[in-house]
């Protein structure tokens, strides 16, 4: 089941999921990001209703990633630069519920990581909220920090940022 056939391959971190460079208005990314969508709804009662553009996830400023797993589709998560600051922010990490456990989240996020590091960001920022535990969990097992609340979600009561210095 390939319909992303601009899909870029970008590497296999193990556990048989392979990660490949989608464009955002794909339509297995479009699928994907309406599951997150629900995701959030379920957990918080509305969807992530922060600003997004296609072209916010085109390099050299951003890349879009599909993780793979038994020829489907089973997760998302993409960097875009943050205007004014040598840092990216990370979005629409997302796993579907059948596939969770098996690595893809981790593997996604460490190849987010590399490729913003590759593009010369300094810093990785992400968002996510406190009825995610998992998604907090992932980043504190990852080497990520509480940082203080950024863009859309700044000050949001349910909001809670992590960072992370790409800079050894």
């Amino acid at each position: 089941m390939e319909d992303a056939l601009s899909a870029q391959p970008v590497g296999r971190p193990g556990v048989g999921v392979e990660l490949r460079a989608t464009p955002y208005d794909d339509p297995v990314v479009q699928r994907l990001v309406a599951e997150v969508q629900e995701e959030y709804v379920r957990r918080y009662g509305g969807p992530d209703d922060t600003p997004v553009r296609a072209a916010d996830w085109g390099r050299p400023d951003g890349v879009f990633l599909v993780a793979w797993l038994d020829g489907l589709p089973v997760g998302c998560g993409g960097w875009r630069r943050i205007p004014g600051r040598d840092a990216v922010e990370v979005k629409r990490m997302y796993v579907v519920p059948a596939a969770r456990g098996r690595g893809a989240a981790r593997a996604l996020l460490a190849e987010l990581e590399r490729t913003a590091a590759e593009a010369g960001a300094a810093e990785v920022l992400l968002e996510t909220g406190i009825e995610q535990p998992e998604a907090m969990a992932l980043y504190a097992s990852a080497g990520y920090d509480p940082v203080v609340g950024f863009g859309h979600y700044a000050g949001r009561p349910k909001s809670r940022a992590f960072g992370k210095s790409l800079r050894a």
